[in-house]
């Protein structure tokens, strides 16, 4: 790839990189572009900025380039399942609950990469200089930063096998074949971008996304990877406050290419929309009527952010089984079931008209009403296509019976999760009520096998903390440094929230995101 030789490994529009703690780094190395290694040493000015100097006399033994971590969102079907199937428009949304990525830079003179996600007990170390680099190098299988791939390479996929054959030799069947897809993702990105020479690191990746449950888990941590991946071979300009909207919409598309490369590493032929929804965050019109040409996605950035309840009813499904489902109904009985198809159609249609009106205002309550009663309407087409299950209309009626929000299955049914956008009249004017009804619901949630998860619809997209330090809310220098054992110990969702997360609360505002964290807004 082109050099870039000079700029930092982490840029703004300005081409500076400036310490989110404040601190000064007196002496750093940093890895180059995937075309050569970095060696130079650096300096930091009185304000921050880190510049390359050469000619150092001194070389340090290990790099004291900081630990970054890159965080990207889950994802929700509001409106449009199944019916997407049949060409039809479908809208997906962002959610707070997302997976982090923690990037841990090792002595130069180690020459492994680690991959830790102990989520799904995955760990394994591959030697550097022991992968097919030659065959992802060559001059015809070689891609750039810059390239748009839509389909995986068979040879270099054959040339990964014998690394992937040796991890999790130990374990099931069942639990290897999850880890061989997620080291298989992992490597191509990282052959692909990387080079011989790329730096010695570890990969940890926590996720507070429940995985199976078709809530874009895998496309949240693609979308990490490739991230992490372009920001150390410095092909990606930001995050920051000033940074035009054009230039957010490139680095997020060219984050999101490499994101589908993952996730056709993980699933095959991936619709494209998990790691759309989870780059750019907030919303999108789905629609794919030709099977033979990418889909068309449609950015929704008007789509309100709203408080969301989310269930799992921890029943597994497969999202095979149930659209063969609906494909079994729709040959026996074509004209209702296209009916069906052609309200559920409708219904994302409403929804999509509305929210791109001139003067569509997310707080007015009507707006939230519309919005709402498509959400029930939905459900009930979904029911009469079959794919519903009786845990998730045993949700949906103990939460009607609250009174608190409009309900429905999404992505597949057949079990996974119902999601319930909260009324207003349990919003922020009345917060006792809204969280006793809540904590009584959640009892009875509980009680019967089910999780909730509070967490809000329409957020951020991608997001880098940089270094992995959170501020300590004084406004003073310095706080907490996130280093790999403390982020790999911390238990559960409500750990992961409170070490790392990238918001401050629950009921989401755009005040409420956590100091350090930076995201690319169009």
């Amino acid at each position: 790839m082109p050099s870039m030789e000079g700029s930092p490994a982490y840029t703004n529009g300005n081409h500076t990189s400036r310490l989110s703690n404040g601190r000064h780094i007196k002496k750093a190395s940093f890895s180059k572009s995937s075309s050569e290694s970095l060696t130079d040493s650096v300096e930091s000015t009185s304000i921050g900025e880190i510049r390359p100097t050469r000619n150092t006399i001194r070389k340090l033994s290990s790099p004291l380039m900081p630990a970054f971590m890159v965080s990207a969102p889950g994802k929700v079907i509001v409106y449009g399942e199944h019916a997407v199937v049949y060409g039809k428009a479908a809208i997906a949304a962002a959610i707070s609950l997302r997976s982090y990525l923690l990037v841990t830079f090792l002595s130069k003179s180690r020459r492994t990469v680690t991959l830790r996600f102990p989520d799904i007990s995955l760990d394994h170390t591959w030697n550097i200089d022991d992968l097919p680099w030659a065959a992802f190098s060559h001059p015809s299988k070689k891609k750039f930063y810059y390239d748009l791939v839509t389909s995986l390479d068979e040879d270099l996929i054959e040339a990964l096998q014998p690394q992937i054959a040796l991890v999790s030799q130990k374990h099931p069947e069942h639990i290897r074949k999850i880890h061989h897809s997620s080291a298989t993702a992992f490597l191509y990105l990282f052959l692909s971008l990387g080079s011989a020479k790329s730096a010695p690191c570890v990969y940890t990746l926590r996720s507070t996304i429940p995985i199976g449950a078709g809530l874009g888990s895998s496309g949240s941590i693609a979308v990490c990877l490739s991230a992490a991946l372009l920001l150390q071979i410095r092909a990606l300009s930001g995050p920051h406050p000033d940074q035009p909207s054009e230039e957010s919409e490139l680095q997020i598309e060219r984050i999101n290419r490499w994101a589908f490369v993952g996730e056709m590493c993980t699933h095959g032929n991936p619709s494209g929309v998990d790691n759309t929804v989870s780059a750019g965050g907030k919303a999108v019109l789905f629609q794919r009527k030709d099977y033979t040409k990418p889909p068309v996605v449609v950015p929704l950035r008007d789509f309100p952010e709203l408080p969301l309840l989310l269930v799992d009813t921890r029943q597994s499904r497969s999202t095979a089984t149930e659209v063969a489902r609906v494909a079994t109904l729709r040959k026996s009985h074509p004209e209702i079931a296209n009916l069906v198809l052609e309200s559920i159609d409708k219904v994302t249609k409403s929804a999509h008209h509305l929210i791109t009106q001139p003067d569509f205002d997310p707080d007015d309550p009507a707006s939230l009403q519309h919005l709402g009663e498509l959400i029930t309407v939905n459900h009930g087409l979904l029911v009469s296509l079959g794919v519903s299950h009786p845990k998730l209309e045993r949700i949906r009626a103990l939460i009607d019976h609250t009174g608190i929000g409009w309900t429905k299955l999404t992505g597949a049914g057949g079990g996974g999760c119902a999601i319930t956008i909260l009324k207003p009249s349990i919003g922020d004017d009345k917060p006792a009520q809204k969280k006793r009804v809540i904590a009584e619901l959640e009892a009875k949630l509980e009680a019967e096998g089910f999780e909730k998860f509070e967490t809000t619809l329409a957020g951020d997209g991608v997001g880098v903390l940089w270094p992995a330090v959170l501020q300590n809310g004084s406004g003073e220098e310095g706080g907490e440094e996130i280093d790999q054992e403390k982020f790999l110990n911390v238990k559960g969702n409500e750990g992961i929230e409170k070490l790392v997360g990238v918001n401050v609360v629950r009921d989401i505002t755009e005040g409420d995101v956590r100091e350090g964290w930076k995201f690319w807004r169009p």
